[in-house]
């Protein structure tokens, strides 16, 4: 039996489909969308009027100025109305940032700290304290917080964080003990920083993202989606076995890619550097230490990523975290290594770019989810 569609339903429904045209299309007239869509004239000119109202839509001036006859006036994503606080706890850092719904950052503040073997409930509590910042400069601003976007180094399943080797943490209620007065989805670092790449990056439509930190991530797009897999656990690359007999990882297995190429392993191999600032400092001067740790932790890189490669087919790699900086570095090595191992499979190896990004991928892509649940269901928050 077909169900009546309620008119309700139908309305935000519609209103979601203009939004999304608009976000797709940029500035158009009511005629315009009205072609793009499929509705009618007189819907979407109703439809846009209660958008505008809403402060999700505005008008930007006259489509064709100069010409004979009335011009269409063309609407626009407004960011003036609704925000979306993206976070994320990490290893050595804490951040927020807050988006508006015309996808620009209004406000950001990262704290760097060491937060392995600190209880849960006392780190998240200075993440919430970060996060009230940006929720206050909201307000300042006249903007009205969406939700909030919770991105944890760890695989993760109805707002808990599974496990987290590198934090020592396990079975962590993560968005109870943020305590944030608005909705939060949790999820995995990675993955939110591929959504990240794929929205405000120059990833394309179908890559592997590579966040490069104390930890290493991964995240798949396909098609301009997520792959999540079957428990939405996909993208544990640092856990990738690139050498059966090598040191043993948090994890408590042997050999992964994090034990040679994480953050602390090339740190460690370049001589104790402290800081991946000093470390590029040193490759800079031609180190010969630092060189060597870059070049063996690419090597390690490579091989995982060719096996990565040949499962997935994949024309796309984008590294991030620390990657992007070291990338000119790390770049070469993990080129011959890709080269050597695909050669007999493929005719060329997949691209490999860095993110642009910086250390805010992640946080963005956090943001950039509600922002985008928002645009697919915009009627709670339009006036009653």
């Amino acid at each position: 039996m077909t169900l009546p569609v309620r008119h309700d339903s139908m309305r935000a429904r519609n209103l979601g489909v203009v939004l999304d045209a608009v976000r797709r299309g940029g500035p158009q007239t009511r005629a315009a969308l009205a072609e793009r869509t499929g509705l009618t004239k007189s819907t979407v000119s109703k439809l846009a009027g209660d958008l505008i109202e809403a402060g999700m839509l505005a008008e930007s001036g006259p489509a064709r100025a100069g010409e004979r006859g009335r011009p269409g006036v063309e609407v626009v994503l407004s960011g003036d109305r609704v925000a979306a606080l993206g976070c994320e706890v990490n290893v050595d850092y804490l951040a927020v940032c807050l988006l508006d719904l015309a996808q620009r950052v209004r406000f950001t503040r990262r704290r760097g700290q060491d937060n392995r073997g600190k209880p849960a409930k006392r780190v998240l509590a200075q993440l919430r304290t970060l996060a009230v910042e940006a929720m206050a400069e909201a307000r300042r601003l006249g903007l009205d917080v969406a939700g909030a976007g919770l991105a944890v180094s760890g695989p993760v399943a109805d707002g808990v964080l599974l496990t987290a080797p590198n934090l020592g943490w396990r079975d962590v209620g993560a968005v109870d003990l943020l305590g944030l007065p608005v909705e939060t989805t949790l999820g995995n670092e990675a993955s939110l920083a591929a959504l990240g790449e794929l929205w405000f990056g120059a990833g394309g439509q179908d890559f592997l993202y590579v966040s490069g930190e104390i930890g290493i991530g991964a995240g798949l797009v396909v098609g301009g989606e997520l792959f999540h897999g079957t428990r939405g656990l996909a993208g544990e690359l640092g856990h990738v076995v690139v050498s059966p007999d090598g040191p043993r990882c948090r994890c408590g297995g042997a050999g992964c890619l994090e034990t040679a190429a994480g953050q602390e392993a090339i740190l460690t191999a370049a001589g104790d550097v402290a800081t991946v600032a000093e470390l590029l400092a040193r490759l800079e001067n031609d180190d010969e230490l630092a060189v060597k740790a870059c070049g063996e932790a690419a090597r390690a890189l490579g091989i995982a990523l060719t096996s990565t490669v040949n499962l997935l087919d994949l024309d796309r790699v984008v590294l991030g975290g620390i990657y992007a900086p070291l990338f000119g570095w790390l770049a070469p090595p993990i080129e011959r290594v890709l080269a050597d191992r695909l050669v007999k499979l493929r005719s060329t190896p997949p691209t490999l770019t860095a993110s642009q990004l910086g250390g805010q991928a992640a946080t963005l892509g956090a943001a950039g989810l509600v922002v985008h649940q928002v645009l697919a269901d915009p009627t709670r928050f339009l006036p009653r």
